[in-house]
């Protein structure tokens, strides 16, 4: 009796372990198109660079339906109130494209930044995620050392013209 549980219990794993091996090799040979929709980014991170506190900065990440079935976005979560999202609400049909907007205000914000836009649609692969990154600076700090140096450029510029005026009056 305990030979035939036995007997049934290692079948039973060798048909669980068989089928798992066929399960995994498939994906990776398989080079068809996902079914239903999928969404592909141009570019999933967009790095505002350097701004100053207060300055609101807005971004369009396009993107195409490289599935075979009609693509919808249900909702876009944001990690941080201070970005505003907004995306094409109607469907992408297959091959065709649509955008994402991404709306960043840096007022109370210091230091690098990095907002995450997630992406809920129907996509095969689930949801999607985009970003915006970049550092906000003190607008109270002083100005850096090539912006004082154009400012003193300029200054010396608008005073050589004012005695250049001067000079051809008299």
């Amino acid at each position: 009796m305990k030979k035939a549980l036995v007997l049934a219990l290692s079948l039973t794993l060798a048909g669980f372990a068989a089928q798992a091996q066929s399960s995994a090799a498939q994906p990776a040979n398989a080079k068809e198109k996902a079914n239903g929709p999928a969404i592909t980014f141009a570019e999933s991170k967009y790095d505002f660079g350097k701004i100053k506190q207060g300055d609101v900065v807005e971004h369009v990440f396009k993107f195409k339906n490289t599935g075979n079935a009609p693509l919808v976005i249900s909702n876009i979560g944001v990690s941080c109130g201070c970005t505003t999202p907004d995306w094409s609400k109607d469907p992408i049909a297959p091959g065709k494209s649509g955008t994402v907007t991404a709306k960043f205000n840096s007022a109370g914000k210091l230091g690098m930044q990095n907002k995450v836009l997630t992406i809920e649609s129907n996509a095969a692969a689930g949801s999607s995620m985009v970003s915006l990154v970049g550092e906000v600076l003190d607008p109270a700090a002083a100005p850096a050392a090539t912006d004082a140096a154009a400012d003193s450029k300029m200054k010396a510029k608008d005073g050589d013209m004012k005695m250049k005026a001067k000079d051809k009056k008299s």
